[in-house]
């Protein structure tokens, strides 16, 4: 194990942000089948395993995240100002806050996921403001560094009231008020951001060469913000008396999770070009694959739900499936280039 590593301790001081993807892409896959287990019972034991997995996971990769802060500072601190690895410390505070929504919906426990979501959302935050605050201010930003990857923190953001939005019901007072604060400002800020770094990532996809293979997956991230929003909407109408006519809201959910369809197309497109026509190796940017697309099958499940047409709930089953499968797929190169060493190199 571990046999081409030179020293253990390269395993801390390359340990890549984005790790925390797979907590994420984890954590969607276990929610996604708990709401698919009222069509296949079987899911429902699924989304357990899964949901504990994910919590050993989470605890797993914490170890090296913080040590690695502690040890080799200097590397930690150089992804953070890297214009394009600095999008994917946001994935630690994500995690956060899938696994919050783990908690809620399949281990059925308040108080981790409270504590989760708070810190979650207090850490997306501060990504969110510091990674783009860092790029305004600089010259280090060139065209070929834009990538769908620069969407995670939007999407952090936008991730905040999915399991805000069912919390919130469970404080009380200031509490409860800053709860709500919190949901909205994540859902309006990360809609924003999206939209603004959606126009400048077409631009660059349009008048620039192609992503550099291993940031191919990258594309898939585009339907997070959508997949997410769409949720996010749904839970903020369900959880806020302040709006007394919501169907428009509801509606413009359902209008967003359609742009997902035109995406959705796309990511496979591409990714079917990058692997016929250029490479696609192996990269934890493969964990793109899973949170994004689940994300997704949850907001079709919601809108299936909405609309009451059942054709849209089979359409998300298919989407399930291949999740699932991508989830595999990724699961198994993770490991299998974690144990050889290769991720750490």
């Amino acid at each position: 194990m571990f046999r081409e590593i030179e020293s253990k301790r390269l395993i801390i001081k390359n340990f890549a942000p984005s790790w925390f993807a797979a907590v994420m892409g984890t954590g969607i896959l276990s929610l996604t089948a708990y709401m698919y287990s009222s069509y296949i019972t079987f899911l429902l034991y699924v989304s357990k395993v899964l949901f504990y997995l994910n919590v050993i996971l989470f605890i797993v990769l914490l170890i090296p995240w913080i040590l690695r802060w502690i040890l080799y500072r200097k590397d930690a601190l150089g992804d953070l100002f890297h214009p394009v690895t600095s999008n994917f410390y946001p994935t630690f505070s994500v995690g956060m806050l899938v696994l919050a929504s783990d908690f809620i919906v399949v281990g059925k426990m308040i108080l981790p996921a409270l504590i989760l979501w708070f810190c979650g959302a207090i850490i997306t935050i501060f990504f969110a403001l510091f990674i783009l605050f860092h790029m305004f201010k600089g010259e280090h930003v060139e065209i070929h560094h834009i990538n769908p990857a620069w969407f995670i923190p939007p999407v952090g953001l936008i991730v905040i009231p999915i399991p805000g939005s069912i919390l919130v019901n469970n404080l009380s007072g200031i509490l409860h008020e800053l709860a709500i604060i919190l949901n909205i400002f994540g859902w309006g800020t990360g809609f924003f951001l999206y939209i603004v770094l959606l126009v400048i990532c077409v631009y660059r996809f349009i008048l620039h060469t192609p992503l550099q293979n291993i940031l191919a997956p990258t594309i898939w991230i585009n339907l997070g913000p959508i997949g997410a929003g769409t949720v996010s909407l749904f839970g903020l109408m369900g959880s806020t008396n302040m709006i007394s006519v919501k169907e428009p809201f509801l509606f413009f959910g359902v209008l967003f999770w359609s742009f997902g369809i035109w995406w959705l197309i796309m990511a496979i497109a591409m990714t079917i070009y990058y692997i016929r026509r250029l490479s696609l190796p192996y990269a934890m940017s493969w964990w793109a694959f899973t949170f994004p697309l689940g994300a997704y099958v949850a907001a079709t499940h919601k809108v299936s739900s909405f609309l009451g047409f059942k054709i849209i709930d089979y359409f998300g089953i298919l989407l399930f499936c291949l999740l699932f499968s991508l989830w595999l797929v990724t699961s198994f190169f993770t490991i299998k280039n974690a144990f050889s060493g290769q991720l750490f190199k």
